[in-house]
């Protein structure tokens, strides 16, 4: 099993391997292979979730963890952090929208609300990682 203090790395990867199977998965799709497509999208989903589980463990156990950066750093992990917590809210039902639609085969409402889902749970993904390593790396 985990232990609390390696969540936070467990996360930034859970991260990372989102915005890489959300890459393979748009590519997918792009070359009309909707089988790969789907599951990369149910891969992302499954991380995402599980993703944000160890977030919410991590962070009933030890709280908020105050940054430690000076000077430029600061302002700039902040506006880094303010993004993505405020597109990870909106992305949710975004998700949950855009799966709908695919699980219905609605696939023009599907392709509507993807194309906005995918650049924000992109940015999500990466932004998550650049938290991690501004809060715990530098």
């Amino acid at each position: 099993m985990f232990e609390t203090a390696s969540l936070p790395t467990l996360n930034a990867f859970l991260n990372a391997s989102c915005f890489l199977v959300l890459l393979v998965g748009w590519r997918a799709i792009r070359t009309r292979r909707e089988n790969l497509h789907r599951t990369c999208m149910l891969l992302a989903t499954a991380l995402s979730v599980v993703f944000l589980t160890s977030y919410l463990i991590y962070h009933a156990q030890v709280g908020s963890v105050k940054y430690q950066g000076e000077g430029v750093l600061r302002p700039i992990y902040f506006t880094i952090l303010i993004v993505h917590t405020l597109l990870a809210v909106v992305n949710v039902p975004l998700i949950l929208k855009t799966i709908w639609h695919a699980v219905r085969d609605q696939r023009a409402r599907h392709r509507r609300w993807a194309r906005i889902t995918l650049p924000i749970w992109l940015t999500v993904s990466v932004s998550g990682v650049v938290v991690y390593l501004m809060l715990y790396r530098l």
